[in-house]
């Protein structure tokens, strides 16, 4: 009698410590989860707030333009203008600050060799050695053809800024030769001097290349497209060193432009964009 009634002692016992026990665990365990689902929810706060900022039209656009002008910039580059029938290659240098002053030095063919162009805040110089005259390039100009390509003086001497000119709106994402991209519509403002009706841009998302470029006039009819590739290492960053410009409506005709050396942020004063020194540069 005394052994049976220890024995049921024993287990009622045994089986309440063993309830606590599990109780024990199933607290610990609920603590547990609770912390790890707060953490997730954290994290994806703070993953929501960075895409927040990550997907500003306007700050990809600042950054894709900074990385390919920098502070203050110098290099050279060749210009293939291919034609149906016909191509020539011309070489240059090329120099700018900011967005308000820059310059470019022929250096080939021989009988383009010398000519210089200057942006200097909204004023435009091209000086011709072998007429020796100074000539003032009115806005007008600016959507015609530089030295015969499918550039526009726009594109060489950047009037226009695709940062200030422009509003900047995401409107997709799509991936090009592997490379996930932001796609951008910019849309001219209504006191903007600029050539284009609408522009639409493909931006790597990492690196923030300008790896795609469309141009639309006002009735939104695509006038040419600009595609990058081939990216090296230029100075202090990994930039496209191969862009083609390709027009809509005339096959067999493009321009093919090689970066052969890029330096940024090297010391540059106002000072060297003047007309005088457009007659002395080499």
């Amino acid at each position: 009698m005394i052994i049976r009634q220890s024995y049921q002692n024993y287990v009622e016992n045994t089986s309440v410590q063993s309830a606590k026990s599990v109780g024990n665990n199933n607290r610990k365990i609920y603590k547990m989860i609770h912390k790890i689902v707060f953490s997730l929810i954290g994290l994806l706060l703070l993953s929501i707030s960075g895409i927040s900022q990550d997907i500003s039209g306007k700050q990809i656009i600042e950054k894709a333009d900074e990385l390919q002008r920098g502070e203050t910039n110098q290099g050279e580059m060749s210009m293939t203008i291919i034609r149906p029938k016909w191509e020539r290659t011309i070489t240059m240098k090329n120099w700018s600050k900011g967005r308000e002053f820059s310059m470019t030095y022929i250096t080939s063919p021989v009988k383009d060799k010398g000519q210089v162009f200057l942006k200097r805040n909204s004023e435009m110089w091209n000086w011709v050695p072998t007429i020796n005259r100074m000539i003032k390039i009115p806005p007008s100009m600016m959507s015609q053809g530089w030295m015969g390509s499918d550039y526009s003086n726009d594109d060489i001497l950047k009037e226009s800024s695709i940062v200030v000119d422009y509003t900047h709106k995401i409107i997709g994402k799509e991936t090009l030769e592997n490379i996930e991209c932001y796609k951008i519509e910019l849309s001219p403002k209504e006191d903007a001097a600029v050539v284009w009706g609408k522009v639409i841009k493909w931006i790597s998302k990492d690196e923030y290349w300008q790896l795609k470029t469309e141009y639309f006039d006002e009735d939104e009819e695509l006038i040419r497209t600009e595609v990058a590739s081939e990216i090296k290492q230029f100075s202090d960053r990994k930039l496209p060193s191969k862009m083609e410009i390709i027009p809509a409506d005339k096959p067999g005709q493009r321009t093919v432009v090689y970066i052969i050396s890029s330096e940024f942020n090297v010391k540059l004063d106002e000072g060297f964009f003047s007309q005088q020194n457009m007659k002395r540069v080499h």
